[in-house]
């Protein structure tokens, strides 16, 4: 494992159920654990998981400068976020190359919380309060337990008053099994889920109870690595394998959708939309023929050309399918070209296919009630 410096209080539990910890963003993760991952792929979609995503770097922001510092900083229009609500927004560069994405939350009036991953979303913030009537604090105590899958609501809903009205992409402070948690209803699946955000010396606690109390509702421990699993599924693009920053644009990326209507004031917001038009490829779905995974970096052709590579492939045991992400050229990014994947291990013919694959429509995570 690469040196890390940053540490899950979890560790102790991953390690018992086989994980050897590998880094991501300088903690170390449960990647794996001893039992088949695909189990913890359809206990998520059928019944639920709970995994430690506390590699996820927590930024607290306060202070009234704050909302210009985000406005600036992301591409979404921070004036409608209000307490209560978040949403999903990129950092661009001033060549308006995508740098990162993130979650931003509003927490109060003045106070907010910047989640994102291993891209440079911490230190341009950093950079921008400085001089500001600002303050940013990054937490590492403050851990993120993602419990997600359709049952997830059926067991909070016990511990939880009110949580099954809590809208998709809102938040709320609650108590769970006495101790004080940030619910969110976020996640990185595409199923219905919740991101619990709780002290350090909680983790333990709501970890084991979830999983004593849940075991009846079929709620196991996930891997980590399981996430690659359910977001080629549900197009869920992961800094840096799908994405090669700084150099890639929201439109070959498919996250123009983050830019809110009409807003110019961000950082590279002029280079953004002069760059419309002008995709180099664009994230699309293949599906592969078979019952083998395609590895990442596995190129494809058409017509004995090469028009992409492969950033993620999966074997879901659900559908029977082999699904990947891959950077196409724009034209082989059309629904049913035929294509033909020459990896190491998976050779033969593919597909192009529309994105997600599973729930377009989106309604397991957007359901009400």
């Amino acid at each position: 494992m690469a040196l890390t410096w940053r540490t899950t209080v979890l560790a102790d539990r991953h390690r018992a159920l086989g994980s050897k910890l590998e880094d991501w963003n300088g903690m170390g993760m449960p990647w794996t654990y001893a039992h088949d991952m695909a189990g913890d792929h359809v206990a998520i979609r059928t019944k639920a998981g709970l995994m430690d995503v506390s590699g996820l770097k927590k930024l607290h922001l306060t202070g009234p400068h704050v909302a210009a510092v985000l406005q600036q900083a992301t591409t979404r229009d921070v004036s409608k976020i209000y307490p209560g609500k978040c949403a999903y927004a990129c950092m661009l560069n001033e060549a308006g190359h995508f740098i990162d994405d993130c979650i931003v939350y509003r927490t109060g009036p003045n106070t907010w919380m910047v989640v994102h991953g291993s891209g440079a979303g911490h230190e341009t913030l950093a950079s921008a309060v400085v001089g500001r009537n600002a303050a940013l604090v990054f937490d590492d105590d403050l851990h993120d337990l993602s419990l997600q899958g359709p049952l997830a609501v059926e067991f909070l809903a016990k511990y939880v008053p009110g949580v099954r009205n809590l809208k998709y992409f809102h938040h709320m402070t609650a108590q769970l099994f006495g101790r004080p948690v940030l619910l969110s209803r976020t996640g990185y699946t595409g199923e219905r889920g919740y991101e619990i955000f709780c002290k350090g010396e909680d983790a333990g606690l709501v970890w084991d109870t979830v999983l004593a109390e849940g075991k009846g509702l079929g709620i196991v421990p996930a891997a980590f690595g399981t996430l690659d699993m359910l977001r080629v599924e549900s197009y869920l693009v992961f800094y840096p394998f799908d994405k090669d920053p700084p150099g890639d644009t929201l439109w070959e990326l498919g996250l123009d959708f983050t830019v809110s209507p009409g807003k110019t004031d961000f950082r590279g917001a002029e280079q953004h939309y002069r760059l419309k038009g002008k995709e180099r490829f664009r994230i699309f779905g293949v599906l592969v023929e078979g019952n083998a995974p395609a590895d990442m970096g596995d190129p494809l052709y058409a017509n004995n050309k090469q028009v992409g590579v492969v950033t993620f492939g999966m074997y879901s045991t659900l559908t029977k399918r082999s699904m990947a992400l891959a950077r196409l050229d724009l034209s082989a990014a059309v629904h049913g070209t035929p294509l033909e994947i020459r990896g190491k291990n998976v050779r033969g013919a593919a597909k192009a296919h529309t994105l997600p694959f599973d729930d377009p429509e989106k309604r397991k995570r957007m359901a009400v009630g």
